[in-house]
Formats: C-alpha cells, structure tokens, sequence
C-alpha cells in the first residue's frame, strides 16, 4: 500500500467519487439518494426492538429468501414469539432453541427445506431468537435499553466496544450485524463493515485490512474527515455495493468491482 500524504483529502476524494459514481447510474438522482443517506424513526418500544433485532439476524447471506420469504414475513412469528416481548419468550422458551424451531416448522410451516443441521441458517436463527431474548428481556423498557447504547455512543473510545459486546451476548451477531443492528435503530455514529465496504476500502487504501473493526474505524474516520454521519458513509458505499434502492424498489446491479475500477485511475490522478 503506497504512502498517502493526505489522508484527509484521500477520504474526500474516494467518497466524492463514490457520489459522482451513484448519480451516474440509470435513475439515480441526488434527491433520490439522499433518502437513504440519514437514519430513521428509533422504534419506542421492547418489542419493536426485539422484532427489529430478528430482522436483523436474517438478513445476512440467504437469511431472507430462506427465513422471512419462508414464512411471509417476520411479522409472522408474533403468535410464537408472544407479539415479540423478551420476557414472555424467555419464560416460553428459555433457551431451548430446538423447541423454537420445532414450533415454526409445525405452526407456520416453512416453504422449502428447512434444514436442522446446528450451522445451518433456521437453528442459528432459532439460536439468535432465544439469546435475542435472553439479552433483552434484561431491560426494563425501551427508554432503559436506549440509555444503555447511549452510554456507549457518546463516548469515540467506547463507541465500538457496544457491538463487540452484542456479538458475544447474542447468538448470530458478529461485530458486522451488531453494528447494522445499531445503527438502524436511530443512531448515526455507526456503520457497518459489510462485505462490499471491506472490499471497496482496501482496493481503495481507505483500510490496509478487512479486519471488521479496521473497517469500523475507517467508516468513522471517512466521515469526519467529510463532514457527514458514519451511518451515510456506510449507506453510500453500501448502495454501490449492493445495488438495492429498497425505498424507489430499483436495482442497479452489483457495482463493488465497477466502482473500485471507475475510481482508482481518478485516484491515481490526486496523489
């Protein structure tokens, strides 16, 4: 990785390219884009949470064609999952999982194979319901699970030990989906380090590694050095990555390798 001399108009440089790159693709105007750029409404309740949490956990790799395409939805283990309150699936389910997965073969049954192996995606899922519980039903509302992040938000040096944290306390959250569970619960200090933002920031000399919270670091870095939100760092570099326009329903394909080949000769150009 060669010397940058500036780091500051590097950043600057990558996510002004990045912009110039998405206003450029078939249908995508600024206004557009700047819908996904800014956090939404936080949910106000412990069972919003909860919900938003499973949603979370299915939404890696093939988690929604095999999971909540299966059964019509998340929405739809509300009857299971006693209308998604922490404390009343603990008391269900306590940490049987099995148990769990069981019920939803029998009561919503799943479209497809639903395979049981312990790594295959329906027992992980199960696994994240019941530790998702578990981890949750420890607060007394919303408000106190959402003092409890912001103990950590408010503080750069603690900030990202919060999804380090959730990775160990919940089953199926890595560092990654812990941050993605973050930060669209209303907070915009965090960013996720997704697979196409690993790929773009090392191809691009934003991060010299992969490692997810090199990754994390660099998101926070890029968007202090442009004076916007981490959350739209992640959600700029993301759109590029995955194509997925899921406020307009348009998709503009997978561009990660598109991007990184558009920017490096404009790079080249500002050493």
């Amino acid at each position: 990785m060669k010397t940058i001399i500036n780091q500051a108009q590097w950043d600057q440089e990558v996510y002004a390219l990045a912009r110039e790159f998405l206003l450029g693709l078939n249908g995508v105007t600024s206004e557009m884009l700047d819908r996904y750029l800014s956090v939404g409404e936080r949910s106000n309740s412990l069972t919003g949470i909860y919900k938003h949490l499973l949603e979370t956990a299915q939404s890696p790799n093939m988690g929604p064609k095999v999971i909540g395409q299966a059964i019509g939805g998340i929405g739809r283990l509300s009857g299971l999952l006693c209308g998604f309150q922490p404390a009343a699936v603990v008391e269900k389910y306590g940490s049987n999982w099995e148990t769990v997965l069981n019920d939803i073969i029998v009561q919503l049954k799943p479209r497809g194979e639903t395979r049981q192996k312990p790594k295959s995606l329906w027992p992980r899922f199960c696994k994240t319901i019941t530790s998702g519980a578990d981890f949750l039903a420890k607060f007394d509302d919303a408000s106190d699970f959402y003092k409890w992040v912001d103990f950590f938000d408010r503080d750069n040096r603690a900030r990202p030990a919060l999804p380090m944290l959730l990775s160990y306390e919940i089953d199926g959250f890595g560092f990654s989906l812990a941050c993605d569970f973050i930060k669209e619960l209303g907070y915009p200090n965090f960013g996720k380090p997704d697979v196409h933002l690993r790929k773009i920031f090392v191809a691009l000399e934003l991060s010299s590694t992969e490692d997810d919270y090199a990754v994390f670091r660099a998101i926070v870095r890029v968007a202090r050095n442009v004076c916007v939100t981490p959350y739209n760092v992640d959600k700029t570099f993301w759109l590029i990555g995955s194509g997925n326009f899921y406020l307009d329903c348009v998709y503009t394909g997978r561009n990660r390798n598109k991007f990184i080949d558009y920017a490096k000769p404009k790079l080249e150009a500002v050493r």
